[in-house]
């Protein structure tokens, strides 16, 4: 059964915009794992535009599943990591200036970073993941820096139109996927995912975890994020069937 990992970065996202008062992130965290979600997924960015340090320790304390840290190799957040020790750590690349993550981390070009924080991280029995765009290179250079998991960037699958571009980008995508299984790593995927484009990759072969959060959060503001939740897992059942 493919697993959802739900990232609630954005409860913390509203909760800042009044100084860190409401909406309660372990109050959110637990009606995500109420509702089926089997991981909670945060990004401790080096701006703190979100989630916080103190939020990480009181999850990891706290939730019944498993967390998921999404982090930059930056020497600040690997020793927040290692003191953590969260079951999942995802390294992804990180702008100070972005809204949000554009896209996969460089592995080719920054391995030898990237392998000695894998392998710090992994001697704390931390289960390492990288994200990276579904580019055949960065797959080969993801098993070479001692990656556990690949988490494959979907923005690109997500933002073009459904057609001939998206069915393109979804080759990508199982191309990739297909190779990160056959060097024995994990296959993820995330980014950009939404209620109308997240069964195509939901079907993808050997797809173990979907991380999504933004449509999660955002259908929440309508319908309640339990039934948030609740629909995003019967919409990733509809793959194995």
């Amino acid at each position: 059964m493919i697993k959802l990992g739900v990232n609630i970065d954005h409860i913390a996202t509203l909760r800042q915009a009044r100084n860190g008062i409401e909406p309660d992130l372990l109050e959110g965290a637990a009606l995500v794992e109420k509702a089926g979600a089997d991981g909670i997924t945060v990004h401790l960015r080096e701006d703190r535009r979100h989630i916080q340090e103190k939020d990480i320790f009181l999850l990891k304390k706290n939730i019944k599943t498993r967390l998921n840290l999404e982090m930059a190799v930056s020497e600040e957040i690997v020793k927040i990591a290692l003191r953590l020790k969260p079951r999942n750590v995802c390294i992804v690349p990180e702008k100070r200036q972005e809204l949000t993550t554009e896209g996969g981390i460089d592995v080719c070009s920054g391995e030898k970073r990237i392998r000695e924080v894998v392998r710090r991280l992994k001697n704390r029995k931390i289960m390492v993941s990288l994200f990276i765009d579904p580019e055949l290179r960065q797959v080969r250079a993801a098993g070479e820096a001692g990656a556990d998991c690949v988490e494959l960037h979907t923005g690109a699958y997500a933002n073009v139109k459904a057609g001939k571009g998206r069915k393109k980008e979804l080759e990508r995508l199982r191309k990739a996927g297909k190779l990160t299984v056959e060097l024995g790593m994990v296959l993820n995927a995330g980014h950009g995912l939404d209620y109308r484009n997240v069964i195509p990759v939901a079907g993808l072969p050997r797809m173990n975890e979907l991380n999504i959060g933004h449509s999660i959060i955002s259908r929440a503001v309508m319908t309640g994020l339990g039934n948030a939740v609740r629909e995003m897992k019967k919409l990733i059942r509809k793959a194995n069937k």
